[in-house]
């Protein structure tokens, strides 16, 4: 661990955690939820995803067991407002038959798995990304993982913290050689990172009033602009 790169990410953590305070993310009633909802949620805002599974829910089809028999045109249907469905629909049967040919349909099961093993065995699973693997390892399975998006990158390029043309696992590992192998602390992080890219950190920013504007290297916030109309 280096020490100055720990107190610097430390530090932002804690301005971005008293600007937004916690987020209580994921937002899921089930482990299975959750990874639905982090396939769904790829190319589309969370919007979108909540009308989805509520979709799912009211089907009784929010389960590993009635989402495998589901036909793969009702599923499509079903998670339609989620956008991409047909390719969704498909990658979500992908993790379903994975999880039943390898664990018996047992989340708890793949998840006892050493999650660094995981991980790679899920990145062979059609559909399933760097970002999309550690989103099921970190809130679905509870592995200390760090999940990097969009947002973590235009920040930390900004910041001057990371080049822009950074890698998913460079920026990764940014975090996880330097901060504790901490779950909710993972879990935090990237939620505030998301919230601050929500609301401030776009890519036309908001730079008036930012926590972080002392510390960015944009242009917008080096001269001290105020609050920017923009688009997410």
């Amino acid at each position: 661990m280096n020490q100055s790169a720990f107190h610097e990410l430390d530090t932002l953590f804690r301005l971005l955690h008293d600007a937004y305070g916690p987020r209580s993310w994921w937002p899921a009633e089930t482990p299975f939820e959750v990874c639905v909802g982090a396939i769904l949620t790829q190319n589309t805002n969370w919007g979108n995803v909540e009308k989805a599974i509520a979709n799912l829910k009211q089907a009784g089809a929010l389960t590993p067991e009635r989402l495998r028999l589901l036909p793969e045109d009702e599923l499509a249907a079903l998670i339609r407002p989620s956008g991409y469905f047909n390719i969704k629909g498909r990658r979500l049967k992908s993790l379903v038959s994975h999880l039943f040919e390898r664990y018996d349909g047992s989340l708890d099961a793949m998840f006892a798995r050493p999650w660094r093993e995981l991980r790679e065995e899920l990145l062979g699973v059609s559909g399933i990304g760097r970002e999309t693997a550690d989103s099921l390892l970190l809130y679905a399975g509870h592995q200390p993982t760090f999940v990097v998006d969009a947002y973590t990158k235009r920040l930390f390029s900004r910041l001057g913290l990371m080049g822009a043309e950074a890698g998913y696992e460079k920026l990764r590992a940014l975090f996880m050689e330097n901060l504790p192998a901490d779950v909710p602390l993972y879990n935090e992080y990237h939620a505030v990172i998301v919230q601050h890219g929500k609301e401030r950190c776009r890519k036309t920013p908001v730079c008036g009033g930012c926590p972080l504007a002392v510390r960015c290297r944009f242009p917008a916030a080096a001269e001290g602009e105020g609050g920017r109309s923009a688009s997410p």
